[in-house]
């Protein structure tokens, strides 16, 4: 047996919180691993269950009791529908970081981790160089030959898994260079935005189409050199240490104006993560305070325009149009009217609601490729409501859904686009012209 009260001990997490379950089931019909295997270890019930007994000393750390965890999306969906207020995001996290020392791993992944999660994705230089890399691989025809070959399928169906992931490359590099840009108009007020990590690389037409659109909002718009990756990731997977560091590092980049600027952000994830720097950072005495009046300034971009009462330019968009929630915008920063707002406001679009638009497409950061069978099931209900959904264009706000959705879409060989809300916005201006 395990001692007692050796999990779950975080200065924000005490032991009211984790039992403020009281097993209710109003988050069953919300989880999308419970949904996809109807099996109550794998709700969020179920695994508050699995802590306790850990907590309490009734239940060993096992291997059998860690894969239920990390099955485990996070998507925190149970949270919006939780009537007690379960902090699940806390639990789970807090869950994850504290069995990272029972885990049998072997050597070759753990040197995987260290390599992938903290040194090559919070670094800007070397994850350029990575993507770099995968563009060539698309661009030369070398992927064309792998995939018609299927050579990949023979060393092992888990590489072909993850060759098949490899993201589109989508214009020049955005990159985080201390720069300005200015609305056409003199700006009402100057907001910075954040740049992240993955995005910027592999979608940086999609962050200047979100730049472009708030200088029609009026805004100049700076992105702070120094800033990088928020952290969701480590933290998802259990490396909460990195993940305050990385934290610490953007708080100090962000800093350097006012330090009154709404920090504007257009990753869903990045945005709730770095909305919950004050809990992350509570026990640092260097950064708690910091970290609370940071948290206050960020604000995810669709929320953001749509108190602006953006107007969309000219150009009519006539496409039937659907909305995909992204889990950590709607369920952890409670944003769920303005992008629909936003979609809604466009010439010519005819706007429908995707069933089931509430439960998680399976992304869930690296999710997608630590749990390719489990994420690839509960894809699979969502390729579903969007063939009958009958839309030309789903719209998303996180990059993790949009690679997610692009890939089931084309695994399904339907014709539907994946656009963000704000490249919808953007088009009606730059069409127009």
């Amino acid at each position: 047996m395990v001692e007692a009260q050796e999990i779950l001990k975080l200065p924000w997490l005490n032991e009211s919180e984790l039992y403020k379950c009281v097993h209710c089931g109003f988050c069953l019909q919300a989880c999308p691993t419970y949904l996809t295997t109807g099996l109550e270890t794998e709700s969020p019930r179920g695994r508050i269950a699995l802590m306790k007994a850990v907590n309490e000393g009734r239940l060993e750390i096992s291997d059998q009791v860690m894969r239920h965890w990390d099955l485990c999306i996070q998507c925190r969906a149970c949270e919006d529908v939780c009537p007690s207020g379960v902090p699940y995001g806390n639990l789970i996290e807090s869950t994850m970081d504290q069995i990272r020392d029972h885990r049998k791993i072997g050597f070759i992944p753990r040197l995987a981790y260290e390599i992938s999660l903290r040194h090559l994705i919070p670094n800007q230089r070397n994850l350029a160089i990575v993507v770099s890399m995968m563009n060539l691989y698309v661009k030369s025809g070398l992927q064309k030959v792998v995939r018609k070959t299927k050579i990949l399928k023979l060393i092992s169906k888990r590489f072909e898994r993850l060759e098949k992931m490899t993201p589109a490359v989508n214009g020049k590099f955005f990159r985080a260079e201390g720069q300005l840009y200015t609305a056409d108009v003199e700006g009402t007020e100057t907001i910075q935005m954040l740049s992240g990590c993955v995005m910027p690389l592999t979608q940086g037409n999609q962050m200047r189409a979100a730049v472009r659109t708030l200088n029609k909002a009026n805004k100049d718009v700076e992105v702070p050199l120094n800033q990088g990756c928020c952290g969701a990731i480590n933290s998802h997977v259990g490396d909460l240490g990195k993940a305050k560091e990385l934290a610490r590092a953007n708080i100090e980049a962000f800093s350097k104006g006012s330090g009154t600027e709404p920090i504007i952000v257009n990753s869903a994830g990045c945005g709730a993560r770095m909305r919950e720097y004050g809990h992350l950072l509570s026990d640092d005495p260097d950064y708690a305070s910091k970290a609370v009046d940071f948290s206050k300034r960020v604000v995810d971009i669709n929320e953001y325009l749509d108190q602006a009462k953006l107007q969309p330019g000219e150009t009519s968009i006539p496409k039937t149009v659907t909305y995909q929630d992204s889990c950590h915008l709607a369920n952890v920063q409670k944003v769920k009217d303005a992008p629909r707002n936003l979609i809604k406001s466009i010439d010519g679009i005819d706007f429908c609601e995707l069933k089931g638009s509430n439960i998680c497409c399976g992304a869930g950061g690296t999710y997608m490729i630590t749990e390719p069978e489990m994420s690839e099931a509960v894809l699979a209900e969502k390729i579903r409501n969007l063939v009958d959904s009958g839309a030309d264009i789903i719209a998303t706000a996180n990059p993790g859904c949009f690679m997610q959705l692009d890939n089931g879409i084309k695994a399904a060989g339907i014709n539907v686009e994946v656009k963000y809300v704000t490249d919808l916005l953007d088009e009606t201006y730059t069409k127009s012209k």
